[in-house]
């Protein structure tokens, strides 16, 4: 009788046993299930310039407009790119010239910065390629002269225009965009630009390309910045 109690006692020792860590793995499990999954969301992301709407706002010699754009194709990874046109005019006491164009500029974009779930932020390197085709109006021209009190030269009035100018260059842009409501960011950027190859008219060089910005005589290298809202189009998680 007493054999019997004994293992009477430790079957039910193993039995609870069992039981207490059946419990422990379902309790492990539902937790575990509880816990949000960390997904990304992938979509198009589609935005505007205001920097370049300001500017035409508030400037008399410029007008002009950015559309912008990226596709989260990894985790860290965009294709990202702009199109846009802008008109620029440059007067000074020898020359009044108007430039006009479009623009496109294409690439990629890595995010350097790892987020805290939810949050889906970005700090991020870019690299573009650039194409503008722009035309050259120059509105009126003078020749400079040493002495112009004692040699005063006319202004030559005739309109010239010179069409269908293009120009190459590549860019590296560093920026942050930032999550303020629900896939709607607000975003800052810089860049720095290296011309490639640009058409120029006869006896007279370019001022200003659109998309590159402002051509510095005997230089390549350019420089820009944009202020950006966007919206993301979710399409999935994972």
């Amino acid at each position: 009788m007493k054999r019997l109690r004994i293992i009477t006692f430790f079957t039910s020792l193993l039995l609870s046993s069992g039981s207490l860590i059946s419990q422990n793995d379902i309790e492990q499990e539902v937790k575990t299930d509880s816990l949000p999954k960390k997904e990304l969301k992938y979509g198009i992301r589609v935005g505007v310039d205001m920097a370049k709407l300001a500017r035409t706002a508030f400037s008399d010699n410029y007008s002009g407009f950015e559309i912008l754009a990226d596709y989260r194709f990894s985790k860290k990874f965009f294709i990202a790119g702009e199109i846009g046109s802008e008109q620029k005019d440059f007067e000074s006491d020898y020359l009044d010239v108007t430039t006009k164009g479009n623009y496109l500029k294409a690439g990629l974009d890595y995010n350097m910065h790892d987020n805290l779930f939810p949050l889906d932020n970005m700090i991020y390197a870019g690299f573009r390629v650039g194409y503008s085709n722009f035309t050259q109006t120059i509105n009126e021209s003078t020749a400079y002269t040493v002495y112009p009190y004692w040699q005063p030269t006319p202004a030559n009035t005739t309109e010239r225009n010179f069409d269908n100018l293009s120009a190459i260059w590549v860019e590296v842009q560093f920026g942050i965009k930032a999550e303020v409501f629900t896939n709607l960011y607000l975003g800052v950027n810089a860049q720095l630009k290296h011309l490639v190859s640009e058409d120029q008219p006869d006896n007279f060089a370019n001022l200003y390309i659109p998309g590159f910005n402002k051509v510095f005589e005997g230089a390549k290298i350019g420089a820009g910045f944009g202020y950006s809202i966007s919206y993301r189009i979710p399409v999935y998680k994972k």
